[in-house]
């Protein structure tokens, strides 16, 4: 009887309070630390891949585009086949003009070929011509894919902040430059050129590294419009220079603001082309 009294009144056993231990705690926050580091590598990765895509499927075919215009047609976009001059949209000199004499740094430039519209930053030129697409159908040159179907001079994509860009694609002769003369800065060096536009200063940075070898506003065949080779015609030989705007500033602006839900201000570079 005392037995089952004592069966009766026993307290229940507690159930053992458990927590995590510091060594757990510890594992939970590295596993964190390893998807977050994990989440900003691959938007890294996500990001070089669509500039070596623009590069590759945009960039690189647009060059091809005009090397192969220059093998169809024996001379360069927009050029004279009959008087050539050399340079892009050279046929506006035909029968003299704009180009007498020996001295190219005097000319005037001929207008940029482009289609439709000149991206931000271009300055529109006396003659520019809005037929693009229509020089490189002419002789049968496959355009890139680009945007879409009559917008093959454009590509969309997003900036770092997750807004929409688009690149555009132009083609135009530039005056040589010749040390002191702040007439021909307008230039940016000698040649024919492809202009590019709507580039955010990291997209610009990136196509710099892979055409070039190195990140360089001024020098090379790939730099931005508007910067000099010989920094203004005072320093013949100039060293590099940085691409100065960066991914932290505004559109349209310089200054250094990082709000998420910026666009991202762009630059403007040339390519010049080997032919």
């Amino acid at each position: 009887m005392n037995q089952v009294f004592k069966n009766l009144t026993r307290r229940p056993r507690s159930v053992r309070q458990q927590g995590f231990t510091l060594v757990e705690l510890a594992v939970v926050l590295a596993v964190i630390g390893l998807i977050i580091g994990a989440v900003a590598i691959g938007k890294d990765v996500q990001r070089n891949a669509e500039y070596t895509k623009i590069k590759n499927k945009f960039v690189d075919q647009w060059e091809q585009a005009y090397n192969q215009y220059y093998q169809r047609a024996g001379v360069v976009l927009g050029d004279s086949q009959t008087a050539p001059q050399n340079m892009v949209n050279g046929e506006q000199f035909v029968g003299g003009g704009a180009r007498s004499g020996r001295n190219m740094t005097t000319v005037t430039p001929p207008g940029a070929i482009c289609d439709k519209s000149l991206g931000q930053g271009m300055t529109a030129r006396a003659g520019d011509r809005t037929d693009l697409r229509t020089l490189m159908t002419r002789v049968g040159v496959r355009m890139p894919p680009g945007r879409a179907e009559g917008l093959e001079d454009r590509y969309v994509y997003l900036d770092t902040n997750g807004n929409p860009q688009e690149v555009q694609v132009c083609f135009q002769w530039n005056v040589p430059l010749s040390s002191g003369s702040a007439a021909n800065a307008v230039g940016d060096g000698a040649g024919n050129v492809m202009i590019i536009t709507g580039l955010t200063p990291d997209l610009a940075r990136a196509l710099d590294q892979m055409i070039d070898g190195k990140p360089d506003e001024r020098e090379g065949r790939f730099r931005r419009l508007g910067v000099l080779n010989n920094a203004g015609g005072t320093t013949p030989n100039a060293p590099g220079q940085e691409w100065q705007a960066s991914n932290r500033d505004q559109f349209g602006t310089s200054n250094d603001r990082a709000f998420d839900e910026d666009q991202i201000a762009i630059v403007t570079a040339i390519y010049r082309m080997n032919q």
